[in-house]
């Protein structure tokens, strides 16, 4: 018998976990069961991610699992290296402490006969972006990326309100709307190479393109593709379903969707653009400069319609476009360093996103569930651990220096050296959008920090010592990320070499 390597059965075991865990979860009909259930099984996938991080980065290590052991080209594959492990340890911790942190939202918003199904759409949502993460061919890619619309839209739902209802319709439809797209794309595609695994699609596809007899089709079924998955990571203008979803959602959802959903989806677009397409076919096919201009529009538009928002929620849904915007100008300079720096953000976005919104969920509740920013006037006052964890996240995410979003900033403007003809674009809209960060994120800062006469705590419950654990170790993570953030940058270079 050869000797197997369990440290290759990672990927496979930690996707089927999950999906396992939302299996049995119907059979527990306690809410708070179900909750320790699902977070066992984070905490173990956290762990053997990392195992797998350790593993690949120190053997400078790529491998793939096949499942079911069918041949080319219909095998269904699992790619792991260093870019795919360290998404996945970050998307491990990330949800468990978003879950830890928002436990109480859950438990609070939705009825108790439907906490146990909650769990069942958290365990399959973390199964479908792990899917995303470590795939290698594109029938797995689009069996994940439907159930991801299906639970999305179920966890928007979840509150049972009339609002709940109007914004998950919206958030489906568009949503199908660039299911419907990528679907084409990659049916187009399939009868053009006669693949569906990666490495086969990439090289009939690089053969395609020298010839340059599939020139047209090759960039109708691109764009096809990549303005599908523009569509599910609400890439400006194909926005409009995020602000009055996350606001209808409970904290703990709108926090997993912004934070770690969206992001899935650009995980594969970065896959596509390394592992199907190859960066030189994109740029023979324009499509990175189309991607790049939606990516510089997106960081202006999303912070203007933030700036003009009145609510706290809505306000943080817009911040996400333009942060999207960030992460697709990135993938549109074509570069090894723009590659980075987008990948580092997806890194420090998950982790300030989330634990704004955890936030926001906490502080709108300590003032009697009112959402303006005008009524949370001294609310970190009742909650001072949540309103230094938003002006954590709000700091990181204008931009100042030593947390987590000021170092992807500064990565995107070294990127923009190596792009002469894309750099005087970049330094330009990086600076006029993280000065329209500043103007919305800043007075939010302030208002929640403006004392107020009668500052009484409204809240009849102490805070839960897992909403302390989880702010305390996103702000660390934070900080870490913005100070300690060459390993991480080393890792991704790697992982990126690794996967062309």
């Amino acid at each position: 018998m050869d000797h197997v390597n369990w440290i290759h059965n990672i990927p496979f075991f930690s996707i089927f976990l999950a999906m396992f865990c939302g299996i049995i979860t119907p059979l527990i009909k306690n809410g708070y069961t179900a909750w320790k259930v699902h977070t066992t099984m984070l905490m173990i996938v956290s762990v053997m991610s990392v195992l797998l991080l350790v593993n690949v980065y120190e053997n400078n290590e790529t491998f793939t699992f096949m499942m079911g052991h069918f041949p080319a080209p219909w095998g269904n594959e699992l790619r792991a290296g260093p870019l795919e492990a360290l998404m996945a340890v970050t998307f491990s911790i990330v949800m468990l402490l978003t879950t830890a942190g928002g436990r109480e939202f859950i438990f609070h918003d939705v009825v108790a006969e439907k906490q146990n199904l909650y769990f069942i759409m958290l365990n399959a949502i973390f199964g479908g972006m792990l899917a995303l993460v470590y795939t290698n061919d594109m029938f797995t890619a689009y069996v994940f990326i439907e159930i991801l619309t299906i639970v999305s839209c179920a966890m928007i739902a979840a509150k049972g309100t009339a609002q709940s209802m109007v914004s998950t319709t919206h958030y489906l439809v568009i949503s199908l709307l660039g299911s419907g797209l990528l679907l084409l794309g990659m049916s187009i595609l399939y009868s053009i190479t006669g693949h569906l695994l990666f490495p086969q699609m990439k090289e009939a596809i690089v053969a395609l393109a020298a010839t340059k007899d599939y020139t047209f089709p090759l960039l109708v079924v691109s764009g096809f593709m990549f303005i599908g998955l523009a569509i599910k990571s609400a890439l400006f203008p194909f926005h409009s379903m995020l602000p009055g979803a996350y606001q209808a959602a409970i904290p703990t959802s709108s926090g997993i969707l912004s934070g770690l959903v969206l992001k899935s989806y650009i995980i594969l677009v970065i896959k596509l653009v390394y592992a199907v397409f190859s960066p030189d076919v994109m740029l023979k096919l324009k499509i990175v400069d189309i991607l790049f201009v939606f990516g510089l529009a997106g960081m202006v538009m999303g912070s203007v319609y933030a700036m003009c928002e009145t609510r706290m929620k809505r306000m943080l849904a817009y911040s996400s476009v333009a942060q999207i915007g960030y992460i697709y100008m990135g993938i549109g300079l074509n570069s090894r360093i723009g590659m980075a720096a987008a990948c580092f953000h997806i890194l420090a976005h998950a982790i300030t996103k989330t634990m704004l919104f955890v936030c926001c969920g906490q502080m709108v509740e300590d003032s009697g569930g009112k959402e303006q920013i005008f009524y949370l006037k001294g609310a970190a006052h009742k909650n001072k651990l949540a309103g230094i964890g938003f002006t954590v996240g709000a700091f990181s995410m204008v931009g100042v220096p030593l947390f987590a979003g000021f170092v992807s900033k500064m990565y995107f403007a070294t990127a923009s050296v190596y792009a002469p003809g894309k750099m005087a674009a970049v330094l330009i809209v990086l600076g006029i959008s993280m000065v329209l960060n500043a103007l919305y994120f800043l007075p939010s800062v302030i208002a929640i920090w403006t004392p107020v006469k009668e500052q009484e705590r409204t809240q009849k419950e102490p805070i839960s010592p897992l909403f302390r654990f989880s702010v305390v170790l996103f702000i660390v993570l934070n900080i870490t990320l913005g100070i300690f953030y060459r390993p991480v940058i080393e890792v991704i270079e790697k992982g990126i070499i690794l996967l062309q």
